[in-house]
């Protein structure tokens, strides 16, 4: 310890009188937004709080299809709260404890709005811890193919597959893909059966009829890629040739046939390694269920989920999600073609890997395929809307954007720009105008026009 000299300590006193004069005030507390602004699902996610961390316990009963959950939700607030809300639709909810005490609590349509005993301060971490029930329903409509979406029942358990909205279906949480977080899950399901997680496996035992299976995600997850499917599984685990973990689960009603889910996955996920940069997880995977019902798989983070026997194709585009969806997610959801744009390129990727097709064949292909008053040009896949966002459009005009990118700055300069990316963001989110720039930086070159033209211009572009 040193001491201070009587006039400098004189000095130092009357400075710190003048900073606290001069102070902000305390921010007055107030709620939080009840959606982050996202133009296509304006309540989804939550204002005034990021969550840090998940952690999911949830009993599930196949012979009803009930669900009794506890969810706690590591959070800090990012300013003074009166009030948050987290997004839970259809279930009944019993209980809310914020820093373990009781805490007021109603329930508004999809939002479920809590009052904690006393304000949260802006930059305080706290804990909210929902008891909840009831029968999750798949959601509907035109968004994805005109498929069921998220919690799923299935002959012997469940099939789920979240994107974009249906997290909340299941458990309570800031459902938008900003808000990235930990999670460990909990599943208990009748004895016999197999649930499948996110990350990597950290015990399973019995309790009587029940199996208790904890998973954990230790990488940052939006929360549509959460998954809990249950149901009469066969595995297998080992590692990739690249010594990647992986752990393939497939429904043992299902004949895959010449589907080789665990030497595709593994092959494709080393081979992504070496073009999009390290494998973003701990665990690669797949999960492979019987629901015909639901006409999509889903890049479900470190273990995609196949709602049947599906082909090579589908399998790499879902493993091609890791890094681009998963890893760097997109920061709103007009960006959505930074997801499928991407991943449906990679599919191009692979067949020129694989000596099938160049990727620029596989460019005509699609180009040809669709005249030029197709209402294929018409959507702008650069913000498609909400009831179009997963059209053919965003899919393959995305990935003729990619081609025509690599084709106008080179082979050098883009497959440095991949890995660059996937660099930058990694665990985090993204949008348009940061690949731009960034793709733009690399190559020394003007590329705004080329985007304009592939991802917006209402019309079929012409070739040069």
């Amino acid at each position: 310890m040193t001491r201070t000299p009587t006039r400098l300590l004189a000095l130092a006193t009357a400075a710190a009188s003048a900073c606290l004069i001069s102070a902000a005030p305390a921010q007055h507390p107030s709620p939080g937004a009840a959606g982050i602004g996202d133009s296509y699902f304006p309540h989804e996610g939550n204002g005034g709080f990021t969550v840090r961390h998940y952690n999911l316990d949830v009993s599930y009963a196949p012979d009803t299809g009930r669900i009794d959950g506890r969810t706690t939700v590591s959070a800090r607030a990012t300013q003074s709260l009166s009030s948050f809300d987290l997004d839970l639709q259809q279930l009944d909810v019993s209980k809310v404890e914020v820093d373990g005490r009781p805490a007021a609590f109603r329930h508004d349509g999809d939002e479920l709005v809590i009052t904690p005993r006393h304000a949260l301060a802006k930059g305080r971490a706290f804990t909210v811890t929902v008891t909840y029930g009831g029968v999750p329903q798949a959601l509907g409509g035109p968004i994805i193919f005109g498929s069921k979406y998220g919690w799923m029942k299935t002959k012997d358990g469940v099939f789920v597959a979240c994107e974009p909205n249906a997290a909340s279906t299941w458990f309570p949480s800031s459902d938008h893909p900003s808000e990235k977080a930990t999670f460990d899950i909990t599943v208990r399901a009748p004895k016999g059966l197999t649930a499948v997680s996110n990350g990597r496996l950290i015990s399973t035992r019995d309790s009587g009829a029940t199996t208790v299976t904890h998973w954990r995600e230790s990488r940052p997850m939006a929360t549509y890629l959460a998954t809990a499917t249950i149901g009469n599984f066969d595995v297998r685990t080992g590692k990739t040739p690249g010594g990647i973990p992986e752990y393939v689960a497939v429904n043992k009603g299902l004949q895959t046939g010449k589907t080789d889910f665990w030497g595709i996955t593994a092959a494709a996920t080393d081979y992504w390694s070496t073009i999009f940069g390290p494998y973003p997880f701990e665990e690669t995977g797949a999960i492979v269920d019987d629901m015909p019902d639901a006409h999509f798989s889903l890049e479900v983070q470190s273990k995609p989920v196949y709602s049947a026997v599906r082909s090579e194709t589908t399998i790499v585009h879902e493993l091609a999600h890791q890094w681009f969806g998963d890893s760097v997610s997109v920061e709103r959801w007009k960006d959505i073609w930074l997801n499928e744009g991407f991943a449906t390129y990679a599919q191009w990727l692979w067949d020129e890997h694989k000596g099938t097709r160049s990727a620029h064949d596989s460019f005509l292909k699609a180009y040809n395929g669709y005249k030029p008053d197709d209402a294929f040009w018409k959507i702008d896949v650069a913000d498609p809307q909400r009831d179009t966002m997963f059209s053919d459009s965003v899919y393959e005009r995305g990935a003729m954007t990619l081609q025509m990118l690599r084709e106008r700055i080179g082979d050098k300069a883009f497959f440095k720009l991949l890995p660059t990316w996937t660099a930058q963001h990694r665990y985090g989110n993204a949008n348009t105008a940061q690949f731009v720039a960034l793709a733009e930086k690399i190559s020394g070159k003007d590329l705004g026009d080329l985007f304009a033209t592939w991802l917006s211009s209402p019309g079929k572009p012409a070739l040069r």
